[in-house]
C-alpha cells in the first residue's frame, strides 16, 4: 500500500513539479525486500470518488495516456509481484462501477488499444525475462544506477537474474521531455539493445523513443 499511495501521489504530479518530490517515487526501494511485497493498483483506489488512474494522470489526454502507460512500465520492473484491478488494462476513463460492465467500446479507440498493447507487452516481458522474476523479493535482483537526477526527473536502475546475461536497465524519463544525448553507467562492456519503450508508436505513444520507461538488454558482451 506505500507503495501504491507513494507512486500514486507522485504521477498526479505536473512534471514540472516531479523534481522537487524523487524521494517518494524513490523510497520504495527502502524496504522493498523486508516482506515479499505485492505492488497493487487496487479496487480502492478506482471507487468512491477516486476516479480512474488516467484520470488521475496530469495533463492533457495525450500525457495522461504517456503518464499512465510509464506508470505500468515503472510498476512492472519493480520488485515485487504484481495487482492491476479490471479496467485498468486498456486505461478506463471512467471510476468503477460495480452496477455497470466495464466500458470496453474505449477500444475502438487507438490510445485504449495502445494501453492495451503495452500491458500485454509487459507481460510477455515479465515471463520472458528473468531479471524481472528470479528476484522479486531479494536484493540480489536490484541495483541502483542512478536515482538522484532529480533535476531531470529520471531514474535508472537494474534488475538481474540468476545470470549476468540476463541483466537489464531500467531507465524511467518522468517528464515529457526528449533526452537524446542522456548518458548512464552500465555494468558490463558491450552493445546494450532496447527490448522495450513505454512511448512506442504502437502503444500510442510519440515514437520519438527517448521518453518514457525503457528497458536495454545486453547484447553481445565483453566481460
Amino acid at each position: 500500500m506505500g507503495w501504491m499511495h507513494d507512486t500514486l501521489s507522485y504521477f498526479k504530479l505536473d512534471p514540472v513539479h516531479r523534481k522537487y518530490h524523487q524521494d517518494e517515487i524513490t523510497f520504495s526501494i527502502i524496504y522493498a525486500f523486508t516482506e515479499n511485497f505485492m505492488l497493487p493498483l487496487s479496487h480502492d483506489e478506482v471507487v468512491h470518488g477516486k476516479g480512474s488512474l488516467l484520470g488521475r494522470m496530469p495533463g492533457d489526454e495525450w500525457r495522461k495516456f504517456s503518464n499512465l502507460r510509464l506508470m505500468y512500465a515503472y510498476m512492472f520492473t519493480h520488485p515485487g509481484t504484481k495487482l492491476l484491478f479490471m479496467g485498468g488494462e486498456f486505461g478506463q476513463s471512467a471510476e468503477w462501477n460495480h452496477d455497470g460492465s466495464l466500458d470496453w467500446h474505449l477500444l475502438d479507440y487507438g490510445p485504449h488499444r495502445g494501453v492495451l498493447t503495452l500491458i500485454k507487452d509487459l507481460n510477455h516481458l515479465y515471463k520472458a525475462e528473468p531479471a524481472l522474476y528470479e528476484f522479486p523479493f531479494d536484493n540480489r535482483g536490484f541495483e541502483w544506477v542512478d536515482y538522484s537526477d532529480r533535476e531531470n526527473s529520471v531514474i535508472v536502475f537494474m534488475r538481474k537474474g540468476e545470470n549476468k546475461e540476463d541483466a537489464l536497465i531500467v531507465i524511467c524519463n518522468f517528464t515529457p521531455e526528449a533526452r537524446p544525448l542522456y548518458r548512464i553507467g552500465v555494468p558490463y562492456r558491450g552493445t546494450w539493445k532496447e527490448i522495450f519503450n513505454s512511448d512506442n508508436l504502437k502503444y500510442s505513444g510519440s515514437g520519438v523513443l527517448n521518453q518514457g520507461c525503457f528497458e536495454y538488454h545486453p547484447g553481445k558482451i565483453s566481460w
